[in-house]
């Protein structure tokens, strides 16, 4: 797996967080790969063979672009041979608006003008030049003009970031200069999702962070750190968003980072 980040332009940080890209040569036979949740939600557009979601129904393919809302278990998606991803990482508060659309959860497909790029976008990575689609979606955004993110969920946004998800409600609120019944109403009209939800992620997100690059880190250590009340605590909260507990999700990363170290250490923490 190769991967890359490209930072998002100044006048685009209040919506994107980051664009990506990713590379992963499956070979001839499909494979299932897993997304585990974080916070933010991604515009993904992929190239190769495609790409499909594994459901009740078993595989359904999916379009180019699509959504990732935030989620709440993880997805799994099956793909083969090469398959080639673009992501778009923005801040579920700002997406919905950033395209005009309707908040929404998990894995979704849309209607969108966006779309009318993956012609040109596989141009470019049949070409392997990464960096001009990156910049064609880029220059796209700015040609747009980003709706202005309220400032008040920009406010909490940066609070519950800066915090890794730790910080209680009423503090949020008071960081957006708001009560927490406003921001809770504003928080789930642009996010479809509450403030606890998403600071729960984002904190789920750094014990999986950490977990990945330190397998051997003291869970009860990243407890106290990221304001769990216990380690059980942190436990049940990492298995209700991986499936999995802490411990088995390490003894996994230290098996994948002696297979893969480079691929695995290009991520962030």
């Amino acid at each position: 797996m190769h991967h890359q980040e490209f930072e998002a332009p100044e006048e685009l940080r209040d919506n994107i967080k980051c664009f990506w890209y990713n590379r992963m040569d499956f070979g001839a036979t499909e494979e299932r790969f897993e997304v585990v949740p974080d916070g933010y939600a991604e515009i993904i557009f992929h190239f190769g063979s495609g790409c499909s979601i594994s459901d009740n129904a078993g595989l359904q393919p999916l379009p180019s672009p699509f959504m990732m809302g935030l989620l709440d278990q993880p997805a799994v998606f099956c793909a083969k041979d090469r398959l080639e991803i673009i992501g778009i990482r923005c801040y579920p508060w700002t997406v919905f608006d950033l395209l005009g659309l309707q908040p929404g959860k998990g894995v979704r497909i849309f209607e969108h003008p966006i779309a009318r790029l993956q012609a040109s976008l596989n141009k470019c990575i049949e070409t392997g030049s990464t960096d001009e689609a990156v910049a064609e979606l880029k220059q796209f955004f700015l040609d747009g003009r980003p709706v202005a993110t309220d400032r008040m969920l920009l406010n909490a946004g940066i609070a519950m970031s800066q915090a890794n998800g730790t910080m209680p409600v009423s503090q949020v609120a008071a960081a957006a200069h708001a009560t927490v019944r406003t921001l809770e109403r504003k928080f789930k009209q642009s996010s479809g999702h509450s403030v606890k939800d998403v600071s729960g992620l984002m904190r789920f997100e750094q014990v999986r962070n950490r977990l990945w690059h330190h397998p051997d880190a003291s869970l009860a250590g990243i407890a106290q750190e990221l304001g769990y009340t216990d380690q059980s605590h942190l436990s049940r909260e990492f298995r209700r968003y991986s499936g999995t507990t802490p411990a088995a999700f390490a003894r996994k990363a230290k098996k994948q980072v002696m297979k893969d170290f480079v691929a695995f250490s290009a991520g962030k923490e």
